[in-house]
């Protein structure tokens, strides 16, 4: 039986990718989305012919524990189980600090770490009943050693996300694995439409002298939801191409 893989916000950047990849490794997948549902359908679809396996697409808002319960019922329904869960959901207000307000901070958090508390907290009863299973937090070296100002909310809840690893990796012991991926720049929607001056300084401080693919952080995630990875827990792991 295939093992299944639930991605939140999956339907493009980083998470199409780690969906792309855990379908070419044979997994059945959950395909997460809020807006995107011509995105997730053709994904779906193109998935399903290319590896066959099954595909499933659940538009959902994963800060709303109630809109959470239902989506993990149907995913129980369809699959009758979770093997692992991708937390890789988020969102990105940028602005000037002054600029910055209380909602904005809400927003972000409730995005980036409330919703990745909702969702592990429901996935992780249903992986317990198996005693097993994997979770990967996707986080950010903004949460560790890159600050910006102008991203003060998302550095918070990046840093937010790493700590949650750690409490949840004490939580699930011994038999979930919960670890982390910090990625730095990356090529996606996100980061577009970075003015030309900063993505050139950016550029200049990594070792590497590019931004990644989207396609070198889903290789990270699958190898940690794979069984290569069974001994790797509460790790936070970079990958940026050196900083």
């Amino acid at each position: 039986m295939n093992k299944v893989a639930f991605v939140t916000g999956s339907s493009r950047g980083i998470g199409k990718a780690i969906v792309e990849d855990f379908a070419k490794k044979g997994y059945n997948v959950v395909i997460n989305y809020i807006r995107e549902n011509e995105e997730a359908e053709n994904l779906k679809e193109q998935l399903e012919k290319e590896y066959e396996i099954k595909a499933l697409c659940i538009k959902a808002d994963v800060s709303n524990e109630n809109e959470v319960k239902d989506m993990i019922r149907n995913i129980i329904n369809e699959f009758g189980k979770i093997d692992v869960l991708v937390n890789n959901a988020g969102i990105a207000i940028d602005k000037e600090f002054e600029d910055r307000t209380v909602e904005d901070w809400k927003k972000t958090l409730n995005v980036n770490l409330i919703a990745p508390f909702i969702v592990s907290k429901y996935v992780g009863k249903e992986m317990l009943k198996s005693k097993s299973g994997k979770i990967i937090n996707i986080s950010s070296t903004n949460g560790i050693d890159a600050f910006f100002p102008t991203s003060i909310d998302y550095d918070a809840s990046k840093a937010g996300l790493i700590n949650l690893t750690h409490n949840l990796a004490i939580q699930f012991a011994p038999y979930i694995n919960v670890n982390c991926v910090a990625p730095g720049w990356v090529n996606t929607d996100m980061n577009k439409d970075l003015p030309k001056e900063l993505v050139e300084e950016e550029t200049n401080r990594i070792y590497k002298k590019r931004f990644a693919e989207p396609s070198e952080i889903a290789k990270v995630v699958t190898f940690l939801a794979s069984d290569d990875a069974d001994f790797i827990n509460d790790e936070i792991i970079k990958v940026d191409g050196g900083y």
